[in-house]
């Protein structure tokens, strides 16, 4: 899919309204093969103060270069590459399955449910809670995520990629019960930046699964390695340097990691 998205002929179909950066819906055709994909113009960044401006598109390219690397391809195919407008990160469009299978394929699952707010103090069996939210009125009601395994392997790659802009609209179904991420320009910042929805399990010692995929990204992260020269043209070595230093805390507490109580620790708004 890299080499597709990479060299296939791009063509602007559409641009998504709600999203705050130029984000532009488009097929992509090589060898009559056509496929739907995101594509989002370096030119259509709008700068943000904590970050260097025109490198978004290049940190989700980072980010997905990780993902892989975890084995999880927790976030869909993403290339940079020349569009029409200018450079710009070009990302696999994911087509949201209905909300039920119809009975082929993987016998017929439902999609999860992966947030709620619930007037419970306390999640229920499958759930972790996030926090109180605001719901008008003076009203108040707990937001929860589902304690799901693709959910706590997300939550380990956020804390590695400093993703400080986790919210629920980022997270998307895919077919045959697979869920994938997108939206990680906000990533790789040297400082701690990280904000989530996905802050259940906070404090809690990772998975075994997790602490072999950190062990294999701090062998993949080393100087020379594949990776960590593929990075080298993404961000910087700052910033390289303070992910080695991400992966190594994993490792060295063995905890999903806390708030550290001086960001906000969750993106507003959460979804």
């Amino acid at each position: 899919m890299d080499a597709f998205l990479a060299d296939g002929e791009l063509t602007v179909r559409g641009q998504i309204r709600e999203a705050s950066n130029a984000v532009l819906y488009c097929t992509v055709e090589r060898d009559g093969r056509t496929a739907s994909c995101v594509y989002k113009p370096v030119a259509g960044e709008r700068p943000l103060w904590d970050f260097p401006d025109g490198t978004l598109a290049q940190r989700e390219v980072a980010a997905y270069e990780v993902s892989r690397a975890t084995g999880w391809d927790l976030i869909p195919a993403t290339v940079l590459r020349d569009g029409p407008y200018g450079t710009g990160m070009v990302q696999e469009w994911i087509e949201a399955p209905d909300g039920a299978d119809d009975g082929e394929g993987d016998g017929g699952s439902e999609v999860p449910e992966l947030l709620a707010l619930i007037e419970d103090a306390e999640p229920g069996p499958g759930w972790k809670a996030v926090g109180y939210a605001d719901i008008g009125e003076g009203r108040t009601a707990l937001l929860v995520h589902a304690d799901h395994p693709w959910l706590r392997r997300l939550a380990v790659l956020d804390a590695v990629i400093n993703n400080g802009d986790r919210k629920g609209g980022h997270l998307l179904p895919g077919a045959g019960g697979r869920l994938f991420a997108i939206d990680h320009g906000v990533t790789f910042n040297a400082e701690d930046k990280l904000r989530t929805l996905l802050w259940g399990w906070a404090g809690e010692p990772l998975t075994g699964e997790a602490v072999e995929v950190l062990r294999g990204l701090r062998e993949a992260l080393a100087d020379g390695a594949p990776l960590a020269a593929r990075l080298a043209e993404l961000i910087t070595g700052a910033e390289i340097a303070a992910l080695r230093e991400r992966v190594a805390e994993l490792l060295r507490t063995g905890k999903h990691p806390e708030p550290s109580g001086q960001w906000p620790a969750i993106p507003w708004p959460p979804v």
